[in-house]
């Protein structure tokens, strides 16, 4: 990076903070910090769902699979497309709850206090290794762009670059709350787009420049070249070298668990829908700030592979592919000299901080709300609500740069992040529909998911040592040897060469290696998968759901990694469910007077204008009308879809058939 590079980054930087300090101005009570006011509307509820949704991992991630696998690899981030549509039914429960915080909507349907104080302590473990996972990865990646591993006092980069990224979040969103989260993830959802159609252009003229004759300086140019230099099964969408990573069962199974599970992270009761002005407002901010990091995701797979037919010859991403991202920038954009590596970088930052900043505020706002007012100082005026919630937000960005420094693993931080809202998501989807759900079956459910899914599979282990020796558990599955035999490419050949001019005694490759290659020539790409402990995590807990399939007769020896994933999704979404609803049949309901105004809430539209939505919900709680519900003398709440739910909803599923349609026509372009 040059001196204009550090001058780009300096006033990214100024101006987030700056808005910090604009923002406090007009902080006055809770509601304005944790909600903004409830005053934000379509455009900012949209860049608010999209800043929170995208996390500076991702770009690189798909830029990894992109250049080991070719398009297919773009299902490491696209496999949650197909949620999407479900976002504009459930944008309007946050909106309707009228609550400031999730915790919030626990207390209230399930009349407990306790029960928002422990999804208060889910959400702080929750943000925490979330968050750790984002600032982990930002360090890494940083590394190609800034030219330098080492930062202050000789310490790893790691070191210099989480805490200086921590300070200016918390500057910033821990002054000016929500609406300072708001407008800085405006401005970091542009740099995040920029982010995403940055490099093509760029790495398409690079690509016609250096490899295009005197007449082959264009656009069209760069396509047809990226072609002749990349084979065409790394431009298929569904059956490329990868496609045994993604296939569509697992695909479908990782969209139902996310699908299941996004509905109870905590920052969805804000960019989720609660913080808009109108119903509207908060299912087009969602629907629509998600199918813009879609569109984004169709750029960073183009972009991967623009990098690998620019720049298949680079020992430092042969190396370690996760350096993709960062190379590309510094070796397109850096010759330019105009100060756009320095601009890559904030826009890197930007998908950090635009998810940080939200988290930070949504977690502190469960604390003051949830443990803080009802244990500890119930009667305290609202400055000194403010005053916690402020010093709370400080906690967790510090917690999660803890974590980020403590633990390396990055792909175990993530995954135990995304499995912990398995938790209550049950006692949310039941809660949502059905009356008969209550406080006890609720914590049953809870306390089962704890034991089942987090505590006997790692203290198991520990408690009968004989089951490491056991040799029932010690079976693998089946070694698979796949082979794909097509004619050399000139990337071939470079990528072959970058691999044997790694230094093996500075660095250890990450990469998969390449096949030996002459151009032209057939080459065989050969792909050994299995061998792997079916029973025993990688970090030696015990797959007790695995371990239930081989009791009842099934083989497992021959599954892949894909599917032995995918049969764990019965046990991870449906066992809670089925636990939740048997323990609601066989303890006493809840008091049916609060149940009662609790439904009449949520099937009551949203005035943007509060007094006259406070009239609303009068009459609806007066009122005893089941005339909206589909099965009216029952327990079970569904109501009949409107017009607007329907034709939303389709919609939505047409947008992301159009979305694959894009990737596969830009993958034919030149082709």
């Amino acid at each position: 990076m040059t001196l204009i590079d550090y001058v780009v980054l300096f006033v990214y930087f100024a101006v987030m903070i700056g808005i910090g300090f604009w923002a406090m101005k007009g902080v006055k009570n809770q509601e304005d910090y944790f909600m903004g006011g409830r005053g934000f509307g379509k455009l900012l509820q949209t860049f608010a769902a999209f800043g929170a949704g995208t996390g500076a991992h991702e770009p690189v991630t798909v830029g990894r699979t992109g250049w080991t696998s070719g398009l297919s690899g773009v299902w490491s981030a696209l496999m949650w497309l197909f949620v999407t549509p479900v976002y504009w039914i459930t944008a309007v429960w946050y909106r309707r709850m009228r609550h400031l915080t999730l915790g919030d909507w626990f207390v209230e349907r399930y009349q407990s206090k306790a029960m928002g104080a422990a999804y208060t302590l889910f959400a702080i473990v929750f943000y925490m290794f979330y968050l750790s996972t984002m600032l982990s990865a930002i360090a890494k990646f940083a590394v190609p762009l800034l030219g330098f591993e080492v930062g202050l006092f000789g310490w790893e980069l790691k070191y210099t670059l989480i805490p200086a990224i921590a300070l200016v979040v918390i500057l910033y969103g821990v002054l000016g709350g929500l609406t300072a989260a708001y407008f800085t993830d405006l401005i970091q959802g542009l740099f995040i787009i920029l982010l995403s159609v940055l490099l093509i252009p760029s790495g398409l003229w690079a690509l016609a420049k250096r490899f295009g004759g005197p007449d082959e300086q264009t656009l069209m140019d760069g396509f047809r070249i990226m072609h002749e230099r990349v084979s065409e099964d790394h431009f298929n969408l569904f059956s490329g070298p990868s496609s045994g990573e993604f296939p569509i069962q697992y695909i479908l199974s990782l969209s139902i668990l996310a699908m299941v599970g996004i509905v109870v992270q905590p920052h969805f009761i804000a960019t989720g829908g609660g913080s808009a002005k109108s119903e509207d407002g908060a299912r087009i901010g969602l629907v629509v700030g998600n199918f813009l990091k879609r569109l984004c995701t169709v750029g960073w797979a183009l972009t991967a592979l623009i990098a690998l037919a620019l720049l298949s010859g680079n020992a430092e991403i042969a190396a370690d592919p996760d350096r993709v991202w960062g190379v590309a920038a510094r070796e397109i954009l850096g010759p330019l000299n105009l100060g756009l590596v320095g601009l890559m970088l904030a826009c890197l930052l930007a998908a950090m901080m635009s998810s940080a900043d939200t988290y930070m505020i949504v977690t502190s706002g469960l604390v003051v709300r949830n443990l803080y007012a009802p244990y500890i100082e119930p009667d305290a005026d609202e400055k000194r609500y403010l005053l916690v919630g402020r010093l709370t937000g400080l906690i967790i960005i510090i917690g999660a740069s803890w974590v980020a420094l403590r633990y390396s693993d990055v792909f175990g931080q993530f995954k135990l992040a995304m499995e912990l809202p398995i938790l209550f998501a049950a006692p949310f989807w039941i809660g949502m529909y059905w009356r008969r759900a209550n406080c006890r079956a609720a914590w049953g459910t809870i306390a089962f998911s704890i034991v089942f899914f987090f505590v006997l599979p790692t203290t198991l282990p520990h408690l009968i040592p004989s089951l490491k020796e056991s040799e029932s558990l010690a079976a693998k599955t089946e070694l698979v040897t796949t082979e794909f035999t097509r004619n050399a490419t000139q990337a071939d050949v470079e990528k072959r060469i970058a691999w044997e001019a790694i230094d093996r005694d500075v660095t250890s490759p990450t990469g998969p290696e390449p096949p030996e290659a002459v151009l032209g020539e057939p080459i065989t790409i050969t792909s050994i998968t299995g061998g792997k402990p079916i029973y025993w995590s990688e970090t030696e807990s015990l797959n007790i759901d695995l371990v239930a399939y081989s009791a009842m007769g099934f083989d497992l020896s021959k599954a892949s990694k894909a599917t032995l994933e995918t049969l764990r999704l019965p046990s991870r979404v449906l066992l809670p469910f089925l636990v939740l609803v048997v323990l609601s049949l066989f303890t006493r309901r809840d008091e049916p007077v609060a149940l009662q105004r609790y439904f009449a809430k949520m099937n009551t539209p949203v005035d943007p204008d509060p007094v006259a939505d406070q009239v609303k919900l009068k009459k609806a709680y007066e009122s005893q009308s089941t005339d909206h519900k589909i099965f009216p003398h029952s327990d079970w709440e569904f109501v009949w879809p409107t017009r607007k739910d329907v034709l939303g909803f389709l919609a939505a599923c047409l947008v992301c058939a159009a979305i694959i349609a894009l990737m596969q026509f830009l993958a034919k372009i030149g082709g």
